[in-house]
């Protein structure tokens, strides 16, 4: 591995020049491939972060290079001012993989949650008859949906909102994986949708209830109220199922995807939802320069593809209930892990230490010199959501290193 810069030299230089808005891990990444990732000085590390499930189909996957370098040589960016000849076949893709009459194609995760309260909103007008201006959409508590002014007025996260203010009204927050809690909202006559996550990543890989989904679907549409998935880190097969409400059999009225839509390549996000609910944008009400660009519809159909042909939400299925059954029975006689959780390859194992404490970032430290990069979450937690390409081989190689590091760190 050749480089101009050491790890320290590129280190510095982002704390020179870069907002200090990022923690990164003290490793500086040149290349990757499939399930590896290599540092600026030649060494090979296992990614087990997969860029927070955007590189669900692996690191540089060739369809994935060869969708975009064919594409980025005919036609790039035509803005929505004009017809493009992929963007048509995209959304046909897309719409009848899972089952909804339209698309409407952004470009990173925030900008699509951000298009789905606005549809919510307006749908709520105009087909609801909701009074203007007195829409509620409900929110859970440690919800993570993104970083704009208007998402981070309804976190709970004052890291995230902290000094953002004055912030965005029209949101009830309510208790995540609490089905009374939902239900005693929804008396109120104004809510226009329930926004959440299938399983909340970003609050540490927490897998709600049995049933609660299926059962916060059924209030809302008792309720006349849009159910709306923000599945930007749960969905493209990460959970072990195309989507993760896929587990309870549910069609979210309204579905948010992002991140592994491309695998990584390009910044690709959509919102899908039904004739009665997307129609209501006209020309001149919403819209980006960018969504819906040619290399982005390429990328991202080669990205699907690649999901359904290697069986990718199979093999995270299968995978992940080894990687659970691995560490739990490790926990079984340790003291420094007391938790493992998660669906597919999306899992997160507690720390037995406080939040404000070092140990998970020590322990991903000591990961990160035997060769797998992890991060903390919420400071006694650590997520592992590696490429979905995995093989057992490799997981196994995976497990024995986590193993081995935690019972360095065994009090």
């Amino acid at each position: 591995m050749s480089s101009l810069l050491t790890s320290n030299d590129a280190i510095a230089l982002e704390e020179k020049y870069g907002a200090h808005n990022y923690h990164p891990l003290p490793v500086v990444l040149t290349k990757g491939e499939g399930v590896y990732v290599w540092d600026v000085e030649g060494k090979k590390y296992y990614d087990f972060l997969s860029a927070y499930s955007a590189v669900n189909q692996g690191h540089c996957h060739p369809k994935l290079v060869a969708a975009l370098t064919n594409q980025a040589q005919q036609l790039t960016l035509t803005s929505r001012a004009f017809y493009n000849d992929k963007l048509g076949v995209y959304e046909e893709k897309i719409t009848k993989l899972f089952g909804f009459d339209k698309v409407l194609p952004m470009n990173s995760g925030a900008e699509a949650v951000e298009t789905a309260i606005k549809l919510t909103r307006k749908w709520a007008y105009e087909v609801k008859k909701i009074k203007e201006e007195e829409a509620v959409i409900v929110v859970c508590e440690n919800n993570f949906h993104g970083r704009t002014t208007t998402i981070i007025s309804f976190s709970n996260d004052q890291d995230a909102r902290k000094n953002y203010g004055p912030y965005t009204e029209g949101f009830a927050r309510i208790p995540y994986n609490d089905i009374n809690a939902l239900k005693s909202v929804l008396a109120n006559k104004n809510v226009a949708g329930f926004l959440v996550e299938p399983i909340q990543g970003e609050a540490g890989v927490f897998v709600p209830d049995s049933g609660y989904l299926s059962a916060a679907f059924e209030l809302c549409k008792q309720n006349n109220v849009l159910f709306i998935a923000d599945e930007v880190q749960t969905g493209i097969a990460r959970t072990g199922r195309m989507l993760a409400v896929d587990h309870e059999n549910i069609k979210p009225d309204v579905l948010i995807l992002g991140k592994a839509l491309s695998g990584g390549m390009y910044p690709v996000s959509a919102v899908l939802a039904d004739d009665e609910i997307m129609n209501v944008i006209k020309p001149g009400q919403h819209g980006s320069t960018f969504g819906g660009n040619p290399l982005a519809a390429a990328v991202a159909m080669a990205a699907l593809d690649i999901v359904l042909d290697e069986k990718l939400a199979e093999n995270a299925e299968r995978l992940g209930a080894m990687f659970r059954e691995r560490l739990n029975d490790f926990i079984q006689t340790s003291n420094i892990c007391s938790l493992v959780r998660g669906k597919g390859l999306l899992n997160a194992i507690l720390i037995n230490d406080t939040e404000d404490s070092d140990t998970a970032w020590n322990i991903c430290l000591r990961l990160r010199d035997k060769g797998l990069l992890a991060k903390p979450t919420h400071g006694n937690i650590i997520r592992f959501a590696p490429p979905l390409v995995m093989n057992e081989e490799q997981l196994l190689d995976c497990v024995r290193i986590i193993t081995e590091t935690l019972k360095e760190f065994e009090k």
